[in-house]
């Protein structure tokens, strides 16, 4: 078995079918809310996310198949003067799981964020994923809080559609 792991070509049309492939099994898996996106958001969302300068994804493979995603976006630490990298999205489809291709693919982000400068990597993950705390809490995440008094930070969501 052999494993690869790349930054994404928005322009790739290989790319694009693998970005929308692998973000539509996620968005089908019950961790990713269950249910399938939109034929055309699948075809179009490497297009939408070429036109964001500070987005990347990071395509793993597996035997040249693809086998799993990370989209990431470039924010700003105020506290830090630096940039940052959120991760939006990371899936590995089911029958590629246990592999070593989540942290291959979490390793390949960190070296393109450092990189770019950035002082940290944040993302959010459902706290009864137990699968993925467990891996992130090995890659090195924790909980964020800047005074224990006050807690952990909590994400919040206001839809706007």
């Amino acid at each position: 078995m052999k494993i690869g792991v790349r930054r994404a070509d928005y322009s790739s049309k290989e790319d694009g079918r693998a970005i929308g492939f692998l973000l539509n099994a996620y968005a089908s898996d019950p961790m990713g809310g269950g249910k399938p996106l939109p034929k055309g958001m699948i075809h179009n969302i490497a297009v939408e996310l070429s036109r964001l300068p500070h987005a990347y994804s990071v395509i793993g493979s597996v035997d040249g198949r693809p086998a799993g995603l990370v989209n990431c976006f470039e924010g700003f630490s105020t506290f830090h003067c630096k940039p940052l990298v959120n991760i939006h999205d990371m899936v590995v489809l089911q029958k590629f799981r246990g592999n070593g291709l989540s942290i291959k693919m979490l390793e390949k982000v960190e070296e393109i964020a450092l990189q770019k400068g950035c002082c940290k990597l944040t993302l959010e993950v459902l706290s009864g994923h137990r699968v993925a705390k467990s891996l992130y809490e090995k890659f090195g995440f924790s909980g964020y809080e800047l005074d224990p008094k006050v807690g952990q930070a909590l994400f919040w969501q206001k839809s706007l559609t």
